[in-house]
């Protein structure tokens, strides 16, 4: 399959803007009445806590222009997402596969991009979204108990996987961008999830896997593993 590079120049993630926008204007406001209060130092620390507050929540949104470093996405499984390993080991998928699969599942901190990237290249076969429960994202269960949002691609080689985006205790909100019979790309954005969470992958049984429990991962950089 030809790549087609699409270059997305954003620093801030969209799905942030109405959060940044309302944000500072309520901060702008807050300090301009304590600033009336006449009371300096009671204004300068609120002052300093807004600057902080508001940098978490630049930081939270920022979004890097990245493009997948190799040179061939052949059977190549990226990572979707930044932040770190939480489970690797086979298990039994009931929802769509209904057979042995790999699950490799990356927990996505306060701290990560939030941005989800396509794991591989190919065609969205289907998209389902599944409300659930907002436990923990790095407990076992939360795989299939929590909102989740499963996007199913069929890679060029006839290879299907899934890639699921899973809620947390503090993500309220999932955001997926695919739409199935659509081809799709690695360095594409498949989504967003606000404020800590999950992205599982299910691949093929045997699946050639590049990185280990705890390894950290950058969202469409890091090679996780590679298709038969």
């Amino acid at each position: 399959m030809v790549r087609l590079k699409k270059i997305k120049q954003i620093r801030i993630h969209r799905e942030g803007s109405h959060t940044l926008y309302a944000s500072l204007l309520l901060l702008v406001g807050l300090n301009i009445c304590v600033f009336h209060l006449g009371c300096m130092p009671v204004f300068y620390v609120v002052a300093l806590l807004s600057l902080c507050l508001y940098a978490v929540l630049v930081n939270f949104f920022r979004c890097p222009v990245r493009l997948f470093p190799g040179e061939s996405t052949e059977k190549v499984v990226v990572a979707p997402a930044d932040g770190k390993v939480v489970v690797l080991e086979e298990v039994d998928e009931h929802e769509y596969f209904h057979d042995r699969r790999l699950m490799i599942s990356i927990f996505m901190g306060l701290v990560n991009v939030h941005a989800n990237w396509y794991p591989v290249d190919g065609k969205v076969k289907s998209v389902s979204h599944q409300n659930g429960r907002f436990l923990k994202a790095w407990l076992p269960k939360a795989s299939t108990d929590n909102e989740r949002s499963s996007v199913i691609i069929e890679t060029p080689e006839g290879v299907e996987i899934m890639a699921r985006q899973i809620a947390g205790a503090m993500a309220r909100r999932i955001v997926t961008y695919a739409e199935a019979g659509e081809e799709c790309f690695i360095d594409e954005h498949m989504g967003f999830i606000k404020f800590g969470s999950r992205v599982d992958l299910y691949l093929p049984v045997g699946t050639e896997v590049l990185v280990k429990m705890g390894q950290p991962t950058v969202g469409n950089q890091t090679v996780i593993a590679k298709l038969k």
